[in-house]
Protein backbone atom coordinates (compact mmCIF):
# COMPACT_ATOMS: atom_id res chain seq x y z
CA UNK A 1 0.00 0.00 0.00
CA UNK A 2 1.33 3.48 -0.95
CA UNK A 3 -0.05 6.76 0.79
CA UNK A 4 -1.13 8.41 -2.48
CA UNK A 5 -3.00 12.13 -2.53
CA UNK A 6 -5.60 12.48 -4.70
CA UNK A 7 -5.08 14.88 -7.94
CA UNK A 8 -7.63 17.70 -7.58
CA UNK A 9 -9.44 18.06 -10.78
CA UNK A 10 -9.92 21.68 -11.72
CA UNK A 11 -13.35 22.87 -10.00
CA UNK A 12 -15.61 23.52 -13.05
CA UNK A 13 -14.99 19.96 -14.85
CA UNK A 14 -17.70 18.70 -16.45
CA UNK A 15 -18.09 14.87 -15.20
CA UNK A 16 -17.24 12.33 -17.88
CA UNK A 17 -20.03 10.08 -18.73
CA UNK A 18 -19.60 6.44 -18.58
CA UNK A 19 -21.52 2.83 -18.44
CA UNK A 20 -19.95 0.72 -15.70
CA UNK A 21 -21.19 -3.22 -14.54
CA UNK A 22 -23.40 -2.53 -11.32
CA UNK A 23 -22.09 -5.47 -9.46
CA UNK A 24 -25.01 -5.30 -7.16
CA UNK A 25 -27.71 -6.11 -10.23
CA UNK A 26 -25.49 -7.53 -12.81
CA UNK A 27 -26.52 -4.49 -14.94
CA UNK A 28 -24.21 -1.83 -16.97
CA UNK A 29 -25.51 1.73 -15.55
CA UNK A 30 -24.21 5.28 -16.81
CA UNK A 31 -24.16 8.35 -15.12
CA UNK A 32 -26.64 9.68 -17.16
CA UNK A 33 -28.77 7.04 -15.44
CA UNK A 34 -27.73 7.30 -12.17
CA UNK A 35 -27.36 11.27 -11.91
CA UNK A 36 -29.26 13.60 -9.38
CA UNK A 37 -31.12 16.69 -10.52
CA UNK A 38 -29.71 18.10 -7.57
CA UNK A 39 -25.91 16.96 -7.18
CA UNK A 40 -24.12 13.72 -7.53
CA UNK A 41 -21.25 12.07 -5.62
CA UNK A 42 -18.66 10.12 -7.37
CA UNK A 43 -16.79 8.05 -5.16
CA UNK A 44 -13.29 5.97 -6.24
CA UNK A 45 -13.39 3.00 -3.44
CA UNK A 46 -12.22 0.05 -3.30
CA UNK A 47 -12.76 -3.27 -1.07
CA UNK A 48 -9.40 -4.27 0.53
CA UNK A 49 -8.07 -0.65 1.36
CA UNK A 50 -7.72 0.16 4.88
CA UNK A 51 -8.45 3.81 3.98
CA UNK A 52 -11.94 3.20 2.59
CA UNK A 53 -12.49 0.09 5.56
CA UNK A 54 -12.17 3.01 7.80
CA UNK A 55 -14.37 5.30 7.25
CA UNK A 56 -17.08 2.41 5.49
CA UNK A 57 -19.26 2.74 8.18
CA UNK A 58 -19.72 6.59 8.17
CA UNK A 59 -19.48 6.60 4.27
CA UNK A 60 -22.66 4.57 4.45
CA UNK A 61 -24.52 6.88 6.85
CA UNK A 62 -23.89 10.48 5.46
CA UNK A 63 -24.60 8.66 2.00
CA UNK A 64 -28.12 7.38 3.53
CA UNK A 65 -28.57 10.92 4.71
CA UNK A 66 -27.87 13.24 1.45
CA UNK A 67 -29.26 10.83 -0.91
CA UNK A 68 -32.89 11.05 1.30
CA UNK A 69 -32.53 14.97 0.17
CA UNK A 70 -32.21 13.72 -3.82
CA UNK A 71 -28.36 13.89 -3.66
CA UNK A 72 -27.09 10.40 -5.74
CA UNK A 73 -24.17 8.60 -4.75
CA UNK A 74 -22.31 6.61 -7.44
CA UNK A 75 -19.25 3.88 -5.83
CA UNK A 76 -16.64 2.74 -8.64
CA UNK A 77 -13.89 0.54 -8.21
CA UNK A 78 -11.06 0.76 -10.54
CA UNK A 79 -8.29 -1.49 -9.19
CA UNK A 80 -6.95 -4.58 -11.34
CA UNK A 81 -8.96 -7.10 -10.17
CA UNK A 82 -6.36 -9.75 -12.12
CA UNK A 83 -3.90 -9.15 -9.43
CA UNK A 84 -6.45 -8.01 -6.97
CA UNK A 85 -9.06 -10.63 -6.92
CA UNK A 86 -10.69 -9.59 -3.83
CA UNK A 87 -11.89 -6.56 -5.72
CA UNK A 88 -13.79 -7.93 -8.61
CA UNK A 89 -17.40 -7.73 -9.17
CA UNK A 90 -17.81 -10.66 -7.28
CA UNK A 91 -16.46 -9.81 -4.43
CA UNK A 92 -18.10 -6.35 -4.60
CA UNK A 93 -21.53 -7.33 -4.30
CA UNK A 94 -20.70 -9.23 -1.22
CA UNK A 95 -19.14 -6.43 0.43
CA UNK A 96 -22.25 -4.04 -0.95
CA UNK A 97 -24.33 -6.39 0.90
CA UNK A 98 -22.22 -6.61 3.67
CA UNK A 99 -22.04 -2.83 4.21
CA UNK A 100 -25.64 -2.22 3.34
CA UNK A 101 -23.95 0.32 0.49
CA UNK A 102 -27.05 2.30 -0.54
CA UNK A 103 -25.67 3.61 -3.80
CA UNK A 104 -24.57 1.71 -7.17
CA UNK A 105 -21.23 -0.43 -6.37
CA UNK A 106 -19.97 -0.25 -10.39
CA UNK A 107 -17.48 -1.63 -11.92
CA UNK A 108 -14.36 0.07 -13.93
CA UNK A 109 -12.80 -3.01 -15.76
CA UNK A 110 -10.80 -0.74 -18.43
CA UNK A 111 -10.08 1.59 -15.86
CA UNK A 112 -11.00 4.51 -18.39
CA UNK A 113 -13.40 5.82 -15.67
CA UNK A 114 -10.60 6.48 -13.50
CA UNK A 115 -8.37 7.53 -15.63
CA UNK A 116 -11.62 10.24 -17.04
CA UNK A 117 -11.70 11.34 -13.93
CA UNK A 118 -8.04 11.51 -12.36
CA UNK A 119 -8.98 9.34 -9.62
CA UNK A 120 -5.35 8.79 -7.99
CA UNK A 121 -6.54 6.93 -4.94
CA UNK A 122 -9.11 5.15 -2.55
CA UNK A 123 -11.32 7.07 -1.32
CA UNK A 124 -11.11 9.64 -3.83
CA UNK A 125 -14.42 12.09 -3.51
CA UNK A 126 -15.83 14.08 -6.33
CA UNK A 127 -19.41 16.36 -6.14
CA UNK A 128 -20.64 17.40 -9.28
CA UNK A 129 -24.11 20.18 -8.90
CA UNK A 130 -27.23 19.77 -10.96
CA UNK A 131 -24.97 20.77 -14.57
CA UNK A 132 -22.78 17.88 -13.79
CA UNK A 133 -19.94 20.75 -12.94
CA UNK A 134 -17.65 19.76 -10.22
CA UNK A 135 -17.59 21.52 -7.35
CA UNK A 136 -15.81 19.99 -4.96
CA UNK A 137 -13.38 17.32 -4.60
CA UNK A 138 -11.18 15.80 -2.29
CA UNK A 139 -11.29 14.27 1.61
CA UNK A 140 -14.31 13.18 3.52
CA UNK A 141 -13.20 14.07 6.37
CA UNK A 142 -9.32 14.55 8.33
CA UNK A 143 -9.70 11.28 9.49
CA UNK A 144 -7.05 8.10 8.39
CA UNK A 145 -6.34 4.94 10.04
CA UNK A 146 -3.97 5.48 13.06
CA UNK A 147 -4.69 9.29 13.43
CA UNK A 148 -6.93 8.98 16.39
CA UNK A 149 -9.47 11.65 14.50
CA UNK A 150 -13.47 10.34 14.48
CA UNK A 151 -14.46 9.70 11.40
CA UNK A 152 -17.31 12.31 10.57
CA UNK A 153 -17.73 13.14 6.84
CA UNK A 154 -17.68 16.83 7.73
CA UNK A 155 -15.87 17.80 5.08
CA UNK A 156 -18.12 16.28 2.29
CA UNK A 157 -20.89 17.22 3.94
CA UNK A 158 -20.09 21.01 4.46
CA UNK A 159 -19.74 21.03 0.74
CA UNK A 160 -22.94 19.11 0.27
CA UNK A 161 -24.88 21.67 2.83
CA UNK A 162 -24.12 24.04 0.91
CA UNK A 163 -25.11 23.24 -2.37
CA UNK A 164 -28.63 22.16 -0.85
CA UNK A 165 -28.79 25.72 0.58
CA UNK A 166 -28.16 27.41 -2.58
CA UNK A 167 -24.50 28.84 -1.25
CA UNK A 168 -20.98 28.33 -3.14
CA UNK A 169 -18.95 25.56 -1.77
CA UNK A 170 -16.06 26.32 0.06
CA UNK A 171 -12.59 26.58 -2.04
CA UNK A 172 -10.97 25.52 0.80
CA UNK A 173 -10.46 21.90 -0.34
CA UNK A 174 -7.71 19.27 0.84
CA UNK A 175 -6.65 16.31 -0.86
CA UNK A 176 -7.95 12.73 -0.23
CA UNK A 177 -5.45 10.54 1.25
CA UNK A 178 -5.52 6.54 0.37
CA UNK A 179 -4.20 3.87 -1.02
CA UNK A 180 -3.56 4.28 -4.75
CA UNK A 181 -5.58 2.84 -7.41
CA UNK A 182 -4.09 -0.60 -8.54
CA UNK A 183 -3.35 0.11 -12.40
CA UNK A 184 -2.78 -2.76 -14.86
Amino acid sequence: MAETASRMIPIGTKAPDFILLNTQTGQHQSLQSLKSEVATVVLFICNHCPYVKHMQGKLVDVANHYQSKNIAFIAISSNDASRYPEDGPAAMQKEAKLHHYPFPYLYDETQQTAKAYQAACTPDFFIFNAELQCVYRGRFDDSTPGNGLPVTGKDLSAALNNLLLGKPVSSDQKHSLGCNIKWK
